[in-house]
């Protein structure tokens, strides 16, 4: 009896998903990987005899009541209406206008009077204006 031999299929392994794999891990670490910036010289800066200035004060607080009453860094405005409360942005930031304006307004006051503050800050020159809110949702 003669028996036919079964052919024998080429066992082969197909690389290309593993060399894809590879190539995304090496993408990965190359751009995740933090550099160590090197500082090829070493710098000694000169110093000054001069006497360092005024520090620029941290920011304006500008505080809103429900009513409209309004302070500059706790100090109460008589007549925000007019150029009292510019005047006294002015005089906080101490010539700074990069120093940034927080206002804080009460929930309850009308928005007339939280537009009246900004414009008075960007009349003074701040373009840093920042509205204080409550982060508890009430």
């Amino acid at each position: 009896m003669k028996f036919r031999r079964q052919r024998q299929e080429e066992i082969s392994l197909n690389l290309t998903p593993l060399i894809d794999v590879v190539f995304l891990l090496l993408i990965f670490f190359m751009i995740s990987t933090t550099f160590e910036k090197d500082r090829p010289l070493e710098l000694t800066l000169p110093s000054s005899s001069a006497e360092v200035g005024q520090e620029p004060p941290q920011a304006i607080d500008v505080s809103i009541s429900a009513d409209g009453q309004t302070a500059v860094n706790d100090q109460i405005i008589k007549d925000p209406a007019g150029d009292a409360l510019k005047a006294a942005i002015e005089a906080a930031g101490q010539g700074h206008p990069d120093v940034p304006v927080v206002i804080s307004a009460d929930a309850l006051s009308a928005h007339q009077y939280v537009v009246r503050a900004m414009d008075a800050a960007g009349q003074a020159g701040y373009v840093h204006i920042r509205i204080m809110t409550s982060g508890s949702g009430q």
